[in-house]
């Protein structure tokens, strides 16, 4: 008897640490390893592979019209199967990366720092040069922390329960503390969700390290799902596989449902209520909401984002769209699209919410976009509507396209502005 209950003992023993084994199986590989002087080297070990290489956006982008550029580089098989690949020196930034191994796509396993963009995962790895470079403000700073929290608030406009994620500043939640705090709300685009911002743009460490360093007001901070038809992320909800580029209908549109999130947000929370204690923004999809929520709301915000924003004005006549010319390109970095300066000039009614919006004064109107933005020009016919109306607006132009790095630039930017 007592044999067989050292066996037993002995085997549940294995068993346990075969169980362990398995939840933290180590690559041991370091990567990837960012160098002292801002490079960064990735490693992986496949010895049976026949070529390998990473892919990021660390690496030049295509140019319009380029066929020639490189955005994939090869790696070189170094000792007992690891394949390496070094940078040059990069700028202080987040960098989105992945491998393939003859021809399959994988993410590094030696790095379970990764993200989620719509429905493609990424490895990353963030690279700080100075305590004023991008990569600074994303890194989770020696400084105090605010609290990120998953809320479920009701939608009578859209008939749901729905998700959010509320970001409260360090001490929010100290006893005895019975401040109130201004609120920012920020959007995501097409393809995100209540995540977005929190993980991808990297928000919450953003106001962390701003408002350590005296440059941002504390503040609530809410990234709502701008998605009518969804209750919140794939995953999150009982619809476990919802596409995520599926916006879903709704009772209502997200703008025409957003006062329900302020609602909930100023019944729980302590809030600063009043324009010169409300501040809006948004990217993309996000950003023509915060276009939307702001002119259906003038006086309410006073501070206002749109960064590369999707906006659009409604047709008083709309006509069909004219067909493709033979030979005629079917896309590019530029899309066509319908001209916003013409849009507000023939829909006096629309533009009139605009003019309120503006005649509110608020505090700052901003407006920031990439140079090869495919909605670069939709931005340029809005300023210059807004300028031949005399309506003041801050401007920020920055390298490069539709793309995370310019959000979480603007975000930054625009966080050291409000409430000020």
């Amino acid at each position: 008897m007592k044999k067989l209950l050292l066996f037993f003992t002995a085997l549940s023993l294995c068993a346990g640490a075969y169980a362990q084994q398995a939840l933290g199986i180590s690559t041991n590989i370091t990567s990837p390893q960012v160098n002292p002087d801002g490079s960064v080297t990735f490693r992986l070990r496949a010895p049976k592979a026949v070529k390998v290489t990473v892919t990021g956006d660390f690496l030049p982008s295509i140019p319009e019209g380029a066929t020639d550029a490189t955005t994939t580089v090869d790696m070189v098989e170094k000792e007992n199967g690891v394949w390496e690949y070094t940078t040059v020196p990069l700028p202080g930034e987040l960098y989105s990366y992945a491998f393939n191994v003859d021809g399959v796509r994988m993410l590094d396993p030696s790095n379970i720092f990764q993200n989620r963009d719509i429905s493609t995962y990424t490895s990353i790895v963030i690279v700080s040069r100075n305590d004023s470079d991008p990569g600074h403000y994303y890194k989770v700073g020696k400084v105090a922390h605010g609290n990120v929290s998953k809320v479920w608030y009701n939608s009578p406009a859209l008939g749901i329960t729905r998700r959010m994620t509320v970001y409260t500043p360090a001490g929010y939640e100290d006893l005895g503390n019975k401040t109130k705090y201004p609120v920012l709300y920020v959007l995501h685009g097409a393809g995100g969700d209540e995540n977005a911002w929190s993980e991808l743009g990297r928000a919450a460490y953003i106001m962390d390290n701003l408002i350590a360093e005296g440059k941002a007001k504390p503040c609530i901070m809410v990234m709502t799902n701008g998605n009518p038809g969804q209750e919140a992320a794939p995953g999150e909800w009982a619809n476990e596989q919802v596409d995520p580029m599926n916006r879903g209908g709704g009772r209502a549109s997200f703008p025409e449902s957003f006062p329900d999130v302020m609602k909930y947000v100023e019944s729980h929370y302590r809030v600063l209520k009043g324009a010169a204690n409300t501040a809006i923004c948004g990217l993309s999809m996000g950003g023509g909401h915060t276009f939307q929520i702001s002119n259906l709301n003038p006086g309410k915000f006073g501070y206002i984002g749109v960064f590369s924003a999707a906006l659009s004005v409604p047709s008083v006549n709309p006509q069909p769209a004219a067909p493709r010319q033979q030979g005629a390109p079917a896309g590019g970095n530029r899309r066509a699209r319908p001209n916003v300066y013409d849009g507000l000039n023939n829909n006096p009614e629309y533009a009139a919410r605009i003019k309120a919006v503006f005649n509110a004064k608020p505090k700052l109107y901003y407006i920031a976009i990439g140079k090869t933005d495919f909605l670069y020009d939709s931005s340029a016919q809005y300023r210059q509507w807004l300028d031949a109306n005399n309506f003041k607006y801050e401007y920020k132009e920055t390298p490069g396209g539709h793309i995370w790095r310019n959000w979480r630039l603007y975000l930054t930017d625009f966080g050291q502005k409000v409430f000020k």
